[in-house]
């Protein structure tokens, strides 16, 4: 038998590996972050036609403080990836109920937003420059209930790792215009199975860790993945919220003129369920 001599041998390993790496499929490389955050948004924004749900928020303070918060959740989407309505409805504590919010939201320009305060009657109309303020107490804002559009960062695909027990895309993401947004740099973790975020982490303006979202439990409902427990941490106050959606319904048929302004002072019967 012909003995192969190791120089040969190395020459052609070598070669072998070669072709392996052109023969690769293009399904085989890793999607770019703009894909990422981009299949990320539709998964947790826009699955379904419509979705409605039932949630309890826990306010948690630093020094173990709870406040408990029930609400419920409807959004119909008009276009996928663009316009939809979204309304929330408090039934408590008595200080929050009838408490109610409508999303106007629109692809390439800012949200319309409205909030009814019961006690007073009012229907006030929220500013785009409030849109990072603190929705209803909690350490969500008023744009993370309808989501911020991919398109106002530049995202990097940095690694794959995983999250407990499932593999995620790390993206890096830095708001085009730094006026648009409250971090400067944000990196989530992107579930590779679901497309969800499993896990983000906002820095602020100094360039410290200033909030974190955990996805803490993923459910399939009508065939969609949802995340079904959420929480928002601010890690700077100690302060956290924790967000369990419960009988979560998709594809309810609603109309979208059932979301307007004067349904915040009486909401029809399909947006309060």
């Amino acid at each position: 038998m012909r003995r192969i001599r190791p120089r040969w041998a190395a020459r052609a390993l070598l070669a072998a590996l070669g072709a392996g790496a052109v023969a690769l499929p293009a399904a085989a490389q890793a999607p770019s972050g703009e894909e990422l955050m981009r299949r990320a948004h539709l998964a947790m924004y826009y699955a379904g036609e419509d979705m409605r749900a039932r949630v309890t928020m826990r306010l948690v303070s630093k020094d173990g403080g709870e406040r408990i918060r029930e609400l419920t959740l409807t959004r119909r989407t008009l276009k996928e990836g663009g316009e939809q309505r979204y309304f929330v409805v408090f039934h408590r504590p008595p200080d929050v109920r009838d408490l109610a919010f409508l999303v106007w939201k629109y692809a390439g320009r800012d949200d319309d937003r409205w909030l009814y305060i019961p006690a007073l009657k009012l229907v006030r109309r929220i500013a785009a420059s409030d849109k990072h303020t603190s929705f209803v107490g909690s350490d969500f804002s008023y744009e993370d209930v309808s989501g911020r559009e991919p398109e106002e960062d530049a995202h990097k695909r940095l690694r794959e790792e995983k999250v407990g027990e499932r593999v995620a895309h790390v993206v890096e993401s830095v708001p085009r215009d730094p006026g648009s947004a409250d971090f400067t740099r944000k990196v989530s973790w992107i579930d590779v199975a679901t497309g969800l975020p499993l896990k983000e982490e906002y820095y602020d303006r100094r360039g410290e860790l200033a909030r974190v979202f955990s996805g803490e439990e993923l459910k399939e409902a009508q065939g969609f993945w949802t995340v079904t427990k959420r929480v928002m941490k601010n890690v700077q106050t100690g302060h956290r919220t924790e967000a369990v959606f419960a009988d979560v319904r998709y594809n309810q048929k609603l109309a979208p003129d059932l979301f307007t302004e004067r349904a915040l002072r009486a909401p029809p019967t399909e947006l309060v369920r």
